[in-house]
């Protein structure tokens, strides 16, 4: 049985089976990267959790699509292998908050994605996928057998068919574990509080990983994701009108506890393919997150197997790989990617992305 309303924008609004599957396509990856963040850095889970859904529901109303609303990745990447502090990664989310909300008011979104060029910004996907496996190597290293064992329930889920679904999988296991060890949580509201993790830190990494994001996100999350809307659900929304909600996104959540986030292609064809077609599917998943934050103690995320989490970060981190090689159809961008990927893994994902640029325009030019 489905309910049906409708939306700001005319769209019908269903809750049904088939939406409540479509929600888990857009969870497939945030969930793990968020206890991942939640693990090796001072973010405090349940706060993080109430932003995500509160912008899922804000967002499936106001455009009546299943959006998705996910973790900005190259951010929060660097975060979790210790190159960003979080307050550096908050200060980060609160720059590129304000850069897209600027630029998409002011039209440049296509602009600029043409002068960065996709290859660049494949690149630096490859770059954080391959610094998330070395830290998944870190964490697998203290428990090889969990490890061992994570990765074979992973590898008979993909046999089987369930290759996107094996990261929830394992995280559930994971959480069955800690709950094991460090008993049933007792429900409670995050409170509320001002930067409660910590405050911003302007520093060069922030910076350097801002522009990083910038071109992963206007590519993927603002270009990719508007084509997207029009390719599947048949629904004209223009990249500069996903700028700026993801730029209100960043600027409303991060002060209150949330992390920087964005929509994303992925995401949203995850949903799609899980049966989602309306915004119903974020109203779903918002309210599950906010449940999930009351459950979402301290005690159980400490107890969560660290080589559980190296198992969660060799998915995510191939799942981002894998993206970063999909659209690549020609030897000159493989050759980018690549390079870009292995200079941002061993020098620094900021000089990775200048240098890639400045390269790609300049044989841009000779042509």
């Amino acid at each position: 049985m489905a309910y049906s309303f409708r939306s700001r924008t005319d769209a019908d609004l269903e809750f049904s089976a088939s939406e409540l599957t479509g929600a888990l396509g857009d969870s497939v990856t945030v969930l793990p990267l968020l206890v991942a963040l939640a693990a090796t850095t001072s973010v405090s889970l349940p706060h993080v959790l109430v932003g995500f859904g509160v912008f899922q529901i804000v967002w499936g109303l106001y455009y009546g699509l299943p959006l998705s609303v996910e973790p900005m990745k190259a951010l929060i990447g660097l975060a979790i292998v210790g190159t960003l502090t979080y307050g550096e990664l908050a200060a980060a989310g609160l720059l590129a908050g304000g850069v897209l909300l600027l630029v998409g008011h002011l039209g440049f979104v296509g602009r600029i994605q043409r002068v960065v060029g996709e290859p660049v910004v494949r690149g630096v996907q490859l770059a954080v996928a391959l610094l998330l496996l070395e830290a998944a190597v870190d964490l697998s290293i203290g428990n090889p057998p969990i490890a061992v064992a994570g990765l074979a329930v992973v590898g008979l889920l993909a046999l089987a068919g369930y290759r996107g679904e094996s990261a929830l999988v394992v995280l559930g296991l994971g959480g069955i574990a800690a709950v094991a060890t460090a008993g049933l949580p007792t429900p409670g509201i995050p409170e509320p509080a001002f930067f409660p993790a910590g405050a911003p830190s302007v520093s060069a990494a922030a910076i350097e990983g801002t522009v990083a994001q910038l071109g992963m996100t206007v590519g993927n999350a603002a270009i990719a994701t508007a084509l997207l809307c029009g390719d599947l659900y048949d629904r004209d929304v223009s990249a500069d009108a996903l700028s700026r909600s993801m730029g209100v996104t960043c600027l409303a959540a991060i002060p209150l506890g949330g992390v920087p986030m964005c929509h994303g292609s992925g995401g949203l064809a995850g949903k799609y393919a899980f049966g989602a077609r309306t915004g119903g599917a974020n109203v779903l998943l918002g309210v599950g997150y906010l449940a999930l934050a009351l459950v979402a103690a301290g005690a159980v995320l400490s107890a969560f197997p660290m080589a559980i989490l190296g198992v969660l970060l060799v998915v995510v981190a191939l799942q981002l790989a894998r993206a970063a090689f999909d659209p690549v159809s020609d030897g000159r961008s493989l050759a980018f990617v690549v390079g870009v990927g292995v200079v941002g893994a061993v020098v620094n994902v900021g000089v990775a992305f200048g240098l890639g640029a400045v390269v790609y325009v300049g044989l841009r030019r000779r042509r």
